[in-house]
Parts: C-alpha cells; sequence; structure tokens
C-alpha cells in the first residue's frame, strides 16, 4: 500500500459530552485511545487536530507510548472535515495524497478498517472519497434516525445517505414499526450502517469544504450528502472488521469502558 496519512479531528466542546476528547478510558484519554488504535495502521503520518491545548497535553504526555503528533487548529470549523483541511493545507500535502479521517470518539476503531479506507481509494485513481458500512440486523437499529444507513450501488458508489429507513420496505414496514424491536426478519436484507470513517484525496476534500451547505445535506443533518449533491462519487466498501459505535453520551461512554474491561 502506498503512503497515506490519517486525521483525527477532536473538537473540545461537545453538547452532550463536554470535554469529551479528554474523558478518561480505562486510565487512558479518549484521544489517546484513538490516535493509538490509528498509529496501529499502514498510516505514514497520524496528526491529532484540536482546538483545545488540553488535548495536546494529553497526547503529549503519552508520546512515549503513542507516537502521534498534534495540531492548534482554528476554533470555528464548521465540521472534522474543515479542520481536516486545515492540516491538508498546513502540511502542504498534494492534490492526490489520500488523508484517512478518523472520528475523534471512536477508541474502539479497527485498524484494520483505517487502511481499508485508504486502499480502496488507491486501488482506484479516479474515486477522490471513500467510506464504509456495515449490515444493519435489527429493526430497532433501521428505524434509529441516529443510526445513519446508507444504499450502495452494485458497483459500490453511494446513492443516498439518510436517517430515515432506507430502502423503504413497502407493504412491510407497517408490521414491523409498532414494536421496532428485533431481528429483522429473514426475507428483509439491504439495510446498511454507514460507518462514519472517510478517506479522501486533498483535491476532493479542498472542493468540499469551498462548496456552499447543500439542501439534502441540511435536512438530514449528514455533511456527506454535500459530495452526492455536487457529482463527487463515494466509493463504499465492506467493513472487513466489525466497527463499534462511537462515544456520544455518558451511556456510550459506559459502554466502551465496560469493552475494554471485559476479559479478552
Amino acid at each position: 500500500m502506498t503512503g497515506f496519512s490519517v486525521v483525527i479531528p477532536a473538537r473540545f466542546a461537545s453538547t452532550r459530552l463536554p470535554g469529551k476528547p479528554l474523558e478518561d478510558i480505562e486510565g487512558m484519554p479518549m484521544i489517546v485511545r484513538v490516535a493509538a488504535q490509528a498509529a496501529r495502521s499502514g498510516a505514514e503520518r497520524v496528526v491529532v487536530a484540536t482546538d483545545d491545548r488540553r488535548v495536546l497535553s494529553a497526547l503529549a504526555a503519552a508520546r512515549d507510548s503513542v507516537p502521534v503528533e498534534g495540531a492548534m487548529t482554528a476554533s470555528d470549523h464548521p465540521s472534522g472535515s474543515d479542520r481536516t483541511m486545515e492540516v491538508a493545507e498546513r502540511e502542504g500535502w498534494p492534490d492526490d495524497h489520500v488523508v484517512v479521517n478518523v472520528q475523534g470518539d471512536e477508541p474502539l476503531i479497527p485498524p484494520a478498517v483505517i487502511d481499508q479506507v485508504a486502499a480502496l481509494l488507491q486501488a482506484a485513481p479516479s474515486r477522490d472519497v471513500a467510506t464504509l458500512s456495515e449490515p444493519l440486523e435489527t429493526l430497532e437499529d433501521v428505524f434509529d434516525e441516529n443510526i445513519v444507513k446508507v444504499v450502495v450501488s452494485r458497483g459500490g458508489r453511494a446513492l443516498y445517505f439518510s436517517r430515515a429507513p432506507v430502502p423503504f420496505a413497502r407493504g412491510r414496514f407497517d408490521g414491523w414499526r409498532e414494536g421496532r424491536r428485533g431481528p429483522l426478519p429473514s426475507d428483509a436484507g439491504g439495510w446498511r450502517r454507514h460507518v462514519g470513517i472517510y478517506g479522501y484525496r486533498v483535491r476532493a476534500l479542498r472542493r468540499f469544504v469551498a462548496l456552499p451547505r447543500g439542501a439534502f445535506e441540511a435536512t438530514e443533518s449528514l455533511e456527506q450528502l454535500r459530495f452526492l449533491e455536487n457529482d463527487i462519487d463515494i466509493v463504499v466498501g465492506d467493513a472487513v472488521a466489525p466497527v463499534p459505535g462511537g462515544v456520544d453520551t455518558p451511556a456510550d461512554l459506559e459502554r466502551v469502558r465496560a469493552v475494554l474491561r471485559a476479559p479478552t
């Protein structure tokens, strides 16, 4: 695999979990755990892009065991993609350089999927954006608006992302909708969860941050729809390893702590 870089945006403020990057997870700040997973990938560089010097201090304290870089970025970026672009510009990465954006609240992300999303672009020079998905298995997940669904073409191209249960099972959802619990029926299929990791060529990321917010993006509150609204293809791979959910709430934090406490 040719070289690629990882950028981990880490905004300090969080409405539901203030100071989230520094939350302790079994003796290690969350952002350090994310960085440690990224450092186990094949990336040439791993950079944590933050707006708070406390995050840089946490990284510096762990540098002997987690050799990643920290970068101070502007405090007014509207998204992690904008923060990632600031790092790419500062580093002078060329237009065709591949950057993988790893979310700063994914302390359990498998290094293999970081390599995978980079490889999707490296195997297809005509593609500029890549991401991953995995099957949904329960009705509650299909109907959960916090779990983003993706519809993918036979050729592996994203057709649409939505918080709604797409594709819509006409004539069958009425019977399932009421309970919204349990495994999907054996004759059901096609629902996939979007895994929120992205690979970009720098040229696509630069174009993305320069484009205005799109109508579908605003409606769904999903920034990846800006690519599709502007005819920028996103290639979608089947994740090579299960990707646990990230940390958005105190309950998520306890879930991750329990996973790491469990005997291996």
